[in-house]
Order: structure tokens, then sequence, then C-alpha cells
């Protein structure tokens, strides 16, 4: 399995693209807000020829679904998110005003929902789909046991976990769904995050100090 990831400079925020050696592909999170993004992205997915068969959403904030109207209007992908976050979707025009920039793009609607459980199939590969609430409700966490790797979005960092302090957050509820849904997964397995550098179960075990 071959992982991409961009870093977009909108918060800034990891996009990733996974695919592997049959070409389909899934995206995570395109938070690809500037014109020059949007083409970084598009170019990756021509250059390598790869059949993208799934946009997915870790979560539904401002800052990761900022590609979701490019790729459906590009390439006809309808992003899939947890339907508990939904409600995010009609706020993104008055965050980013809040935060003072346009928005740029209306956001797209979803094309489906993900709920715990459920399995991701593209190519021989497949995405299981672990609901863990805290940092928003519907948050996802996207696990590949073969790969032995997790797309944390912004639940869990290297050395933090995501804040709680949004509108649908809840800091212990966060706490006890990384505890009991994530830190159960083996050690060796990799954290690749929303924001910042991968880490490991493992590590993150050990170090992270809100669970000290």
């Amino acid at each position: 399995m071959t992982i991409k990831r961009f870093q977009f400079n909108m918060f800034p925020v990891n996009c990733y693209v996974i695919s592997d050696k049959t070409g389909e592909a899934a995206i995570i999170d395109a938070g690809c807000y500037y014109p020059e993004e949007e083409q970084q992205l598009k170019r990756y997915i021509n250059d390598n020829n790869l059949n993208v068969k799934h946009l997915l959403n870790t979560h539904l904030h401002l800052d990761h679904i900022f590609g979701n109207a490019f790729l459906l209007r590009e390439l006809g992908l309808k992003a899939k998110a947890c339907k508990e976050d939904e409600f995010l979707l009609e706020k993104m025009p008055a965050m980013c005003r809040m935060f003072g920039f346009p928005p740029n793009a209306a956001p797209a609607e979803l094309g489906g929902y993900i709920a715990d459980g459920d399995k991701i199939q593209f190519g021989e590969s497949t995405l299981e789909a672990i609901h863990v609430p805290g940092h928003s409700p519907g948050g996802m966490v996207f696990y590949n046991a073969e790969n032995q790797c997790i797309f944390s979005g912004d639940v869990l960092f290297q050395g933090s976990i995501g804040r709680a302090d949004l509108e649908g957050g809840n800091y212990d509820e966060l706490l006890d769904s990384i505890a009991t849904r994530l830190f159960t997964l083996p050690d060796e397995t990799i954290v690749y995050p929303g924001h910042g550098e991968p880490t490991s179960i493992g590590q993150e075990k050990m170090n992270n100090p809100y669970f000290k």
C-alpha cells in the first residue's frame, strides 16, 4: 500500500491518498483550500493513473473538507463521513468568516454515511471505520490492519489529542474513546494524524501527557 501525504497550508492539515498495486485509491480529508493545492492533488492522481473509489472524511470540521467540492466537480467523488457530523457542513461558511477568510466553495453534500465497523474497500485494500467521538460527535478513525496503520484525523496526535471545546466536543468522551478504541490496537500501529507528524499507538500509550 502506498500512502502519500499532502500538507495543505490552511490551518495546516494533512490529506492522505492511499493506493495499492491495483491502482485503486481512497482520499482521506481533502483539506486543499487554495487552487494550487487542488491542482497538486489532481496532478498526483493523474500522474499515478489512480482510480479513486472513495473520498472519506474523518470528521467534518472546515479544514478537513475544503477540497470536497473540488473533487466532486473534477472527479465526481461524493464524500462519506459519519452522519453525526453532518450538521457541521452548514456551519462551514460562518466558521470561515469567523477565522477571517472567505469560503473557497459552498460545502458539498455527503454522498453517504460511514458507521462504526464499516469496511471500506478499494483494490485489494480494506479500511475499517472506528467511531472515536469527543473531538466531534462523528469522529472516525480509519484502520488498515494489513499495514498496521490508522488515519486518526484530529482525535490523536503525536504527544497530544484533539481539542474538545468546539460544538459537539466532549473532553471526557474523547479520552475514553482513545483509551478504549485506539489504545487496544497493537503498539506497532502507525498513527497518521490530521495535523503534524506520524506517531505510533505504543509511543502514545507511553508518552502522551493526556494519559499519564
